[in-house]
């Protein structure tokens, strides 16, 4: 039987939805157990991965072999704690949405995200939705927060679902593009996909009154066709991103700040915690890096638990 080449789309588990080049869709199997050189995944498989695949019926077929990936992106498994979860593989952009508001997503959050994005080396879009809950004070906080990773050199947009600000901007950014959509649950990403593509009409859910936290509606990662050639994931939303595999010393290495400021230390091994003639202390102190930003690194320094 011939070997056809599709896209996963959808996974649940243990099946998986794949089109075709011809965008039919199959349901499909694993054939055997994949295991993947060099990575301790729970999952061999994930949503964005290119495949081989045979028909055994008209609409279900058999997964022979995964075509190599160009990127993938992994989160600690909740599950596994010596093992990765994939998120997703062969992405343009990872896609963050927050909230300043109803829920409040943390720094350490956002920080602890383009963190992971720099160790798989995908470029960022951190989406501030909810413009409109803002009150005057949080608009200049958003501002702030807006030029700190624009700077940075992380893309950033201002939405509301409620307005439609910046819906447009947000859907250009997307274009001919495969992103993955991330975030807290509860910061209007089903909401906003919805705005994107009506057509999708994803089930979508208030904030919880109990813990000001949004109930999950996504359960699996699914990729989405937009207008465009354009295809979103939309993933579970992730409480705790876990860092994984980043060693104390390389953690710098993925802050770009800090990257700029490599070899300007006295000690060529400095971790920039209470070494003495450190230049990236110094630059915090000078206000050239931001104390947020620093917290942060202290805070995933010390938690190494969380990167391993």
């Amino acid at each position: 039987m011939e070997n056809k080449i599709g896209t996963v789309f959808r996974s649940t588990g243990s099946w998986y939805e794949v089109r075709d080049e011809q965008n039919t869709l199959f349901s499909c199997r694993l054939k055997g157990k994949f295991k993947i050189k060099d990575l301790k995944v729970t999952n061999p498989l994930s949503v964005g991965d290119k495949v081989v695949f045979d028909l055994e019926d008209e609409n279900i077929g058999m997964i022979k072999e995964i075509l190599p990936r160009k990127n993938y992106i992994i989160r600690k498994s909740v599950h596994k704690t010596a093992h990765g979860h994939l998120l997703a593989s062969n992405i343009d952009q990872l896609v963050l949405i927050v909230t300043l508001a109803s829920p409040k997503t943390s720094l350490g959050f956002i920080d602890r995200f383009l963190v992971t994005a720099e160790t798989f080396r995908i470029p960022v879009l951190i989406v501030f939705n909810k413009f409109d809950l803002l009150n005057k004070k949080g608009v200049i906080f958003q501002d702030a927060l807006m030029d700190l990773y624009t700077h940075l050199g992380y893309d950033c947009v201002s939405t509301s679902t409620l307005t439609k600000k910046g819906i447009d901007e947000l859907l250009a950014k997307l274009a001919n593009k495969i992103s993955l959509i991330s975030g807290h649950s509860g910061v209007g990403k089903s909401t906003l996909i919805n705005i994107l593509d009506p057509d999708l009409d994803l089930a979508t859910s208030e904030i919880s009154d109990f813990s000001s936290k949004g109930v999950h509606t996504t359960t699996f990662a699914e990729m989405f066709q937009l207008p465009n050639k354009t295809f979103i994931i939309d993933s579970p939303g992730i409480k705790e991103l876990g860092l994984v595999d980043i060693e104390n010393e390389e953690l710098a290495h993925y802050f770009p700040e800090f990257r700029d400021l490599l070899g300007q230390c006295k000690f060529h091994n400095c971790l920039h915690i209470n070494e003495p003639k450190c230049a990236v202390k110094d630059a915090v102190e000078a206000g050239e890096i931001s104390e947020s930003r620093y917290m942060s690194y202290l805070s995933m320094f010390e938690n190494d638990d969380n990167r391993r």
